[in-house]
């Protein structure tokens, strides 16, 4: 007696086409329908370094120090704006609350940058960025440091 007749005899019932199949899936299967095909300028914003110069293969780009801050109320906001669209690469990420600026500058430019600081720097949710990651004493030590270098 052969010991997987019943398998094959279920395995039969199953492949039968005249029985029709008891669950049918929806047509809408993929709740994320709708994404595009290519990250958002915020998605490519938000990428680890290390993460995006994998995925797109790019170069790594030189010592640079981004500055981070949110809309605020004050006859500084104006030039503040000014000074981070002057920087080497500036970008608006978010939307609502979670509006931020990004000003990333060169080594280069390191007084634009302490002029922004100037601004912004009192602003508890204003955050630096050393390459594109946030480091430990980035306000204290790294900003401080980076204008006695460059001076």
């Amino acid at each position: 007696m052969d010991q997987h007749a019943p398998d094959r005899d279920r395995a039969a019932s199953l492949q039968d086409p005249q029985d029709p199949p008891s669950y049918r899936p929806s047509d809408r299967f993929w709740p994320y329908v709708d994404l595009p095909e290519q990250p958002t300028d915020e998605e490519l914003a938000t990428l680890d370094p290390d993460l995006r110069q994998a995925l797109f293969e790019t170069p790594r780009l030189r010592f640079s120090m981004t500055i981070v801050f949110p809309r605020f109320d004050g006859p500084d906001y104006p030039r503040a704006v000014e000074l981070a669209r002057g920087s080497a690469e500036y970008r608006e990420t978010g939307s609502g609350p979670a509006f931020r600026h990004r000003a990333r500058f060169w080594a280069r430019d390191m007084t634009q940058l302490r002029a922004l600081w100037a601004l912004v720097g009192d602003l508890p949710v204003t955050d630096v960025l050393v390459d594109d990651r946030p480091v430990p004493f980035a306000r204290e030590l790294w900003l401080p440091l980076a204008w006695f270098l460059v001076s």
